[in-house]
C-alpha cells in the first residue's frame, strides 16, 4: 500500500464525524510518535504513553445536509492490521470496536491540525471517554487520526434532509498509559 492512498484512508475517518476540537487546549509533551508518520505539534501524544496499536483505516465520512449546510454524522471505517486483515470497525462516537476480541474505546476530541492535502480532513489528537473489556482497547487513553486524505465535506449548499458520504483514509494510532 503506497503512502499516498493510506494518507487517504486517514482523511476518510474525518474531524466532521469525531467533532471539532476544543481551541485553546494546552500543547502536549510528545512522546514517541509511530515512527515513520510526521506528527503535527497540536496532535501529539502527552508524556507517560505507548504505542499499543498503529492501524490503516479506509471507509466514509457521512453528512447531513441542516440548513443549506453538510454537518458531519458519522465515520464508517474499517482498519486493518499490517497484514492487511480487518480487525477494527469505526463509527459514530467516534468508537472503535476491536472485532478480534470485543474491547472498543470511544474518544473525544482535543486538538487538530490541517493536513496540507487539498480535501483532506484535519489529523486529530482524541482522548479517551470510555474504554471497555480487557483486550486491545481496553487500556487505551488517547487516539490519534493521521495522514488523512479524503473525507472533506462537499462545497456548496444542498437539500435539508440529504446525506452524502465522502471516501476517506487515515492512520489511527492508540495509546495507553506507559506503568
Amino acid at each position: 500500500m503506497n503512502v499516498r492512498l493510506l494518507v487517504g484512508a486517514a482523511a476518510l475517518l474525518g474531524l466532521a464525524a469525531c467533532g471539532t476540537p476544543t481551541a485553546g487546549t494546552a500543547t502536549p509533551t510528545p512522546v514517541a510518535q509511530a515512527e515513520d508518520t510526521p506528527v503535527a505539534a497540536a496532535v501529539q501524544i502527552p508524556a507517560g504513553q505507548k504505542l499499543v496499536g498503529k492501524y490503516q483505516a479506509t471507509g466514509v465520512q457521512t453528512y447531513s445536509c441542516t440548513n443549506n449546510a453538510w454537518k458531519g454524522l458519522e465515520p464508517a471505517a474499517t482498519l486493518v492490521d499490517k497484514n492487511d486483515k480487518p480487525i477494527i470497525i469505526h463509527s459514530r462516537g467516534p468508537v472503535w470496536i476491536s472485532t478480534v476480541d470485543g474491547s472498543a474505546v470511544e474518544a473525544a476530541p482535543v486538538d487538530g491540525a490541517k493536513n496540507d492535502i487539498k480535501g483532506a480532513v484535519p489529523e486529530l489528537l482524541l482522548k479517551t471517554k470510555t474504554a471497555r473489556g480487557d483486550g486491545l482497547f481496553g487500556k487505551v487513553s488517547y487516539v490519534q487520526r493521521l495522514a488523512t486524505e479524503g473525507g472533506v465535506a462537499p462545497a456548496g449548499g444542498c437539500t435539508a434532509g440529504a446525506q452524502t458520504s465522502v471516501p476517506y483514509k487515515a492512520l489511527y494510532t492508540f495509546y495507553a498509559p506507559a506503568n
